[in-house]
């Protein structure tokens, strides 16, 4: 079929008659699927299982420091989680913290500590004059942008690139602009391109020169380990960002964090931040008020059921296998039903979960509602932009990971439907308007 744009009044009339039945038949089938979130499935979720058993009535609870994981102590997280956080982390074990269960839940409180106290003795961002600025390079993720809304943040929006954020804009806010405190980034697989940061992105990340002494750099590396592919010739690679800041002179400028999420069990996992000496020991002085330690036992478990990093990407290679031929199916869907119409793009990634797809301007909305209607659930349109405004109405999230196979590919099927659908629809305006 030619693309759209190239058909005739009437060819597109006869299509948007022939789509309509199409869709009014997947209405009356009363479907219920789901791809709004990127959760593992169950499948995934059943390769941690053997973790509930690695600690019972007989175990031996004490850590390396001789320390018993059972009771109060060690703020920091026991020495063999910050080992093996570490290496997930690609820093030393001495530059971690691990935290409770979600990386989210580090970041909140670091903004917030941020907003009441202030960062390595700065003035609280609360008492400043005038209002604090954030970077958020978009599309992006959507409970990134929710943190710093909450804060009543001026949040704004960097486009995002297949090498990563605008960085000719990121350097002219972060470099001349004292309220910028900070910039929202997912380096790897990023969420919802798939895109990784190139090198010589993460090296201008190092060697910003920010005009407040108090501007961070949130990196959150939640799809560090995440491939899909177990040929390294497909698997994205990226520079470790607090090597590059320590060469660059600027170690105290970011925070990494990075949590076991997507690979145990959401929820229930392991969560920490890396950093340089300056930052951990000022993000401890908020720990000792707030909590006499986290959950050491869910450490222990971790460090005993993986033992070593080398077991952790064997791990997972096994979510790989169940979560590629998702996403490759609904790669497939998208070429077969779309490709060449002209009406719609769409991401590969080589990692992460989630695929992006860009219809024509504003369609976005109305694709998403006629997936609803016809029982598909996606990410709301908009979602990837701060405060869910989409300057272009165009931007969907696609999460393969949830569905099993069958159901994902009724939901892609769908989906494209109601792409193709809404597209005619949009061009016929336009010819009405004209």
């Amino acid at each position: 079929m030619k693309p759209y744009a190239e058909m005739t009044k009437a060819e597109l009339e006869a299509l948007k008659s022939s789509l309509m039945a199409e869709y009014k038949e997947v209405e009356a089938m009363g479907l219920d699927l789901n791809m709004a979130r990127g959760k593992p499935s169950e499948a995934q979720l059943n390769l941690s299982n053997e973790m509930m058993d690695v600690l019972n009535s007989d175990s031996y609870y004490l850590d390396s420091t001789g320390t018993d994981s059972r009771n109060y102590g060690i703020l920091t997280g026991i020495p063999e989680a910050k080992t093996l956080m570490g290496e997930m982390s690609e820093v030393p074990p001495e530059n971690m913290i691990i935290y409770g269960n979600s990386s989210l839940n580090i970041m909140f409180d670091t903004v917030s500590k941020s907003y009441t106290h202030g960062v390595c003795g700065s003035t609280p961002w609360c008492k400043l004059d005038g209002t604090v600025k954030w970077l958020c390079p978009a599309p992006g993720y959507d409970r990134h942008f929710g943190v710093t809304e909450y804060f009543g943040f001026d949040l704004i929006t960097i486009p995002m690139r297949p090498d990563g954020p605008d960085m000719d804009m990121v350097e002219e806010y972060v470099n001349n602009d004292p309220m910028v405190k900070g910039i929202w980034c997912v380096p790897k697989y990023s969420n919802p391109q798939g895109y990784s940061y190139s090198d010589e992105t993460v090296r201008r990340f190092a060697n910003l020169k920010p005009a407040a002494e108090d501007f961070r750099i949130y990196w959150d590396n939640a799809y560090s380990i995440h491939h899909l592919y177990d040929d390294p010739r497909k698997q994205d690679i990226i520079l470790e960002l607090l090597d590059e800041c320590e060469k660059a002179g600027n170690p105290d400028i970011c925070y990494k964090f990075i949590s076991t999420s997507k690979v145990t069990f959401p929820g229930s996992g392991l969560a920490a931040v890396a950093a340089s000496r300056k930052n951990l020991e000022d993000l401890q002085k908020q720990m000792k008020v707030q909590t006499i330690g986290h959950d050491k036992l869910n450490q222990l478990r971790h460090v005993r059921f993986f033992g070593n990093m080398a077991n952790m990407r064997r791990h997972m290679m096994k979510h790989a296998a169940i979560l590629r031929p998702k996403f490759e199916m609904v790669e497939d869907t998208f070429e077969r039903e779309l490709g060449g119409l002209g009406i719609g793009s769409w991401t590969k990634p080589n990692g992460g979960y989630f695929i992006s797809f860009d219809s024509m301007d504003g369609c976005a909305k109305e694709i998403v509602k006629k997936c609803s209607d016809a029982g598909v659930k996606l990410t709301p349109a908009g979602a990837t932009y701060p405060y869910h405004k989409d300057p272009h109405d165009s931007n969907i999230r696609i999460a393969p990971s949830f569905p099993p196979l069958d159901e994902l590919k009724q939901a892609a099927e769908v989906f494209v439907l109601a792409v193709k659908l809404t597209s005619v629809e949009k061009l016929l305006a336009g010819m009405e308007e004209a």
